[in-house]
């Protein structure tokens, strides 16, 4: 195996691949990335058994077709440390991986391809496309709600759903919910619901941009697949049942209010400096025409700010972990923020003026 690439050709889809890769492993091979070199194309894969991503690369010169599996962290930071338009040779020699750039020669180990797993070739069971804006969007909508480490495995991933015209993307940790729909040019009777891991889904929307080029999707059993220019990405499913969030949407919430979103996150983002570090709870009073916030901790320290709003009502006091709503809206993209409540006991309801295809439930915390 013999190749010549320039540093920014390798570059892209090697940094890519190896952010799938973990760094402690239970499998020596995994921490490797597979290299395969063929007549005019490059391939890169990385896996971490959950997750696989492939991604393309065009060599200037393949001396001799072959393929090897080298450390993928140290192969990235070599590449990364080289000068700008670097041109890299890539050769096996007794075993080893030599890259020559230069005046620069690195040796590395490598381990049999033979070795290196690759997540069975399941039957796509359906197959579509989707705009990668479309896409991107519904991800970067819902993703901040889902859960790290929860017992509830089916919580540590995002719910993806594919029916008549519609997508959504679904996320919940128990104490948000997070939903955006999106209508879309696909037709799957009937509906698919896919609970897409937490990796998967954050290795997926480094690939996508806000283009209109279309992602292929194929739909498995227990694996999806997404296909977009230069990568192959496959993620392994969670199997579980997702639980029915439109139960949690509260309805009937008679106190209905409009604030500026900018200025609303940062009185949020100030008074949360004050609010206990635990539990990071602030207190919305909800009055006519203002909002009070207020937050404080064990040290007797305190922080209180208004914000007027576009609200006539009865008043309101209410709690809520500070974190939630700022993410919100972080998320939003709009510049106004709607905010539907009931009592101080019920969820409030987050989402833009006169709703839009996102919607954010957020429970409230007794202060």
């Amino acid at each position: 195996m013999k190749f010549s690439i320039s540093r920014e050709a390798l570059l892209r889809p090697l940094t890519l691949v190896a952010g799938v890769v973990e760094r402690r492993q239970t499998l020596p091979v995994l921490s490797n990335v597979l290299i395969e070199v063929q007549d005019t194309q490059l391939s890169l894969t990385g896996t971490d058994l959950e997750v696989e991503l492939i991604g393309r690369a065009e060599p200037s010169q393949v001396d001799e077709p072959g393929s090897a599996t080298v450390p993928a962290r140290k192969l990235m930071d070599i590449c990364k440390s080289l000068p700008e338009q670097s041109e890299i040779t890539f050769a096996l020699e007794d075993g080893r991986a030599v890259l020559r750039a230069g005046r620069s020669r690195f040796t590395l180990s490598t381990l049999p391809v033979a070795e290196f797993p690759n997540i069975e070739d399941g039957q796509g069971t359906q197959e579509l496309s989707l705009p990668r804006g479309t896409l991107k969007h519904l991800i970067d909508a819902t993703a901040f709600a889902m859960a790290q480490q929860d017992v509830r495995y089916y919580l540590n991933g995002m719910l993806l759903e594919l029916g008549r015209n519609l997508v959504r993307t679904v996320a919940t940790d128990g104490h948000r919910l997070a939903v955006c729909s999106r209508s879309a040019d696909i037709d799957i009777e009937p509906a698919q619901k896919l609970i897409v891991p937490r990796k998967g889904v954050l290795e997926l929307v480094r690939l996508l941009d806000g283009s209109d080029e279309l992602v292929g999707l194929t739909l498995g059993a227990n694996h999806l697949r997404a296909r977009t220019g230069e990568f192959t990405f496959t993620s392994k499913l969670v199997d579980g049942k997702f639980p029915d969030y439109e139960r949690v949407v509260p309805k009937g919430g008679d106190k209905v209010f409009i604030a500026e979103r900018a200025e609303l996150r940062q009185v949020l983002s100030r008074t949360s400096i004050l609010s206990n570090e635990k539990y990071r709870g602030v207190r919305l009073n909800l009055e006519e025409g203002n909002l009070r916030v207020m937050a404080n901790n064990p040290e007797q320290e305190e922080a209180e700010e208004n914000v007027s709003l576009d609200y006539s009502g009865d008043t309101l006091e209410i709690g809520f972990n500070v974190g939630y709503l700022i993410d919100v809206l972080g998320a939003l993209d709009e510049d106004r923020v709607q905010m539907t409540l009931s009592d101080s006991n019920s969820s409030a309801i987050m989402e833009e003026p006169g709703g839009g295809d996102a919607l954010y439930v957020v429970m409230p915390m007794r202060l």
